[in-house]
């Protein structure tokens, strides 16, 4: 086991050892730079999430030599989506080919993913598990270090030129940093467990928008060895609006939906119903500070209408380790020479947000979702328009504009 060293000073304390952390102490590593990577759990772990690995996830992941190991890891396979409307009709899309043929993507557990890349982030940096973060370390007022507890119950202080805070959606090196912020209308809720033996599982990612529910949505994805990822979610302050219980929700769906019921007869729950909250990317927040870095769900990165934050994390994490190489290159770790990751960062993916922001808007019209799906169910032009809309970020574009409906109607 690593020994934290005395009195000691490292380029970067990275907090939080999930995909984002993980990623950038990697990179950073890469670049021989003196990195920390702390986390408070012990690898491996569960981490409340849909599972789905994007094709943002797999080219970071090739960046890093790790591909290999995620397809030997267990995992699901996924070719295409299965939609339902809140009238309840379904449609099946395949995703879009590309030249090796049907892109392919993963679902893997957070328990086995989140593993996977610990320990890569072990071969570049100093790791250390069940070591929590307590508190930060200020000089002048800025953070300079953070206060951890070590596993025999002793208090120290590690420094560092940067903190890179990957600590989730409730970080403190976040609150810290910028204050606490909860914003309900940016924030959405999210409940899931894993079942086996439902029935009429494929390789597709199944999302339903039920009318229970609306506007959040229900999903299915299919996890390894024949596992199902069974969640729902929705926007907090719609929830608040509602007043709908959303686990109460969740088994009336699978109880008592006609969609679903017969499906979940014989299935079984082999894991608890868990609760979490993600800050979604639909407004920007503060990223940075004197000396500090902020990645994936402390950063509010959750793409606003698939709920993914894993691809967004990773992509961070590696904005973060280049701009904080160039930073430490420099002996700059100021908040204005470290603004330029904000820029970066928004500047890779806002607009992407952005479009999924207004594709989460439209989500919640009942009529459109009903006459999108109803189109696409009779019209091989019109699911290829969609399929094309969901795996493609150019196409995603044509989903907000009018012409987009224009199309469905005339195919």
């Amino acid at each position: 086991m690593f020994v934290v060293p005395e009195d000691a000073v490292y380029d970067v304390i990275i907090v939080g050892g999930g995909p984002g952390g993980s990623t950038c102490a990697q990179f950073l590593g890469i670049k021989g730079r003196k990195v920390l990577l702390l986390d408070k759990e012990s690898f491996p772990r569960d981490k409340t999430c849909g599972d789905a690995i994007s094709g943002k996830s797999i080219r970071i992941l090739s960046e890093l030599g790790m591909t290999e190991r995620l397809i030997k890891a267990d995992h699901g396979e996924v070719n295409g989506l299965l939609f339902s409307s809140p009238n309840g009709k379904s449609i099946a899309i395949p995703f879009r080919r590309d030249n090796r043929g049907i892109e392919t993507g993963y679902v893997c557990r957070r328990q086995v993913y989140d593993h996977l890349l610990w320990n890569g982030a072990k071969n570049s940096a100093q790791a250390m598990e069940k070591m929590p973060v307590i508190g930060v370390v200020r000089e002048g007022g800025k953070i300079t270090g953070v206060k951890v507890k070590t596993p025999d119950g002793t208090e120290k202080e590690l420094l560092a030129k940067i903190i890179v805070g990957a600590d989730g959606a409730s970080s403190l090196v976040a609150r810290e940093a910028r204050g606490a912020e909860i914003d309900p209308n940016h924030t959405c809720v999210a409940y899931r467990a894993y079942y086996s033996g439902v029935k009429g599982m494929s390789n597709a990612l199944e999302i339903h928008f039920v009318k229970s529910i609306m506007p959040g949505y229900f999903w299915i994805f299919p996890a390894d060895n024949g596992l199902a990822n069974v969640g729902l979610g929705m926007i907090m302050s719609d929830m608040k609006k509602t007043g709908i219980n959303l686990q109460k929700a969740m088994l009336d769906i699978i109880g008592q939906n006609p969609l679903f019921k017969e499906r979940f007869a014989a299935a079984k729950q082999v894991s608890p119903i868990s609760a979490w909250s993600l800050p979604i990317g639909s407004k920007k927040r503060k990223v940075h500070a004197d000396n500090v870095l902020l990645v994936g769900d402390a950063a509010g990165l959750v793409d606003p209408f698939s709920g993914e934050g894993v691809g967004n994390a990773m992509l961070s994490g590696k904005l973060a380790a280049s701009v904080a190489d160039e930073a430490l290159s420099a002996g700059d770790t100021s908040a204005q020479f470290l603004s330029r990751y904000d820029e970066r960062l928004w500047k890779e993916i806002w607009d992407e947000l952005s479009m999924s922001y207004n594709m989460q808007r439209l989500g919640r019209i009942e009529w459109l979702l009903n006459f999108v799906v109803s189109k696409a169910a009779s019209s091989d032009k019109a699911r290829e328009a969609i399929a094309g809309t969901f795996s493609n970020e150019e196409a995603k574009k044509g989903y907000t504009s009018p012409l987009f409906y224009i199309k469905l109607l005339m195919s």
